[in-house]
């Protein structure tokens, strides 16, 4: 796979008036963030980071204060592809994922994966017809390649 930003978190907003500011978390959670110190190819260096509830409350050496904090909402903690930790047989990442295109187990082609989705029953492709339509088939359900994922067309109907 190709060096590309893979985010991990990204900034919601302030926390007090010192700098911290507060995270929503993706992957791995706090313990993804915390596995690196610095995001964006060097641009934010972390300091602390705790847990509150489902979220995370992060202090950057560059964020010194409560201005700098609500003016960095929205930014997103980016790590290189090359940074994650290797992956397991039959694992994969989502950011891997996204982009794939799907074929028919006959190779006919269905769409291109645009998300993956947990609604709390498992993990879902979200993907985008060449006709503009979309539909969610199961990740188990999914043969994962490198370059493609095959899945049986009954999803696509």
């Amino acid at each position: 796979m190709p060096d590309r930003p893979i985010t991990l978190a990204v900034i919601i907003g302030a926390h007090g008036i010192t700098g911290e500011v507060r995270l929503k978390l993706f992957g791995s959670g706090l313990d993804g963030v915390k596995a690196h110190k610095t995001f964006n190819n060097g641009a934010l260096t972390l300091k602390t980071l705790r847990p509150q509830k489902d979220l995370g409350i992060a202090w950057f050496a560059e964020i010194t204060d409560r201005n700098a904090a609500e003016a960095a909402r929205g930014t997103e903690l980016t790590v290189p592809r090359s940074a994650l930790p290797p992956l397991g047989e039959d694992e994969y990442y989502h950011a891997d994922m996204v982009g794939l295109p799907v074929v028919s187990d006959a190779g006919e082609p269905l769409g291109t994966v645009r998300a993956i989705e947990d609604f709390g029953a498992g993990d879902l492709l979200d993907i985008a017809t060449p006709d503009g339509k979309a539909f969610m088939a199961p990740v188990a359900a999914a043969d994962i390649g490198e370059d493609r994922i095959v899945i049986d067309p009954v999803w696509a109907e």
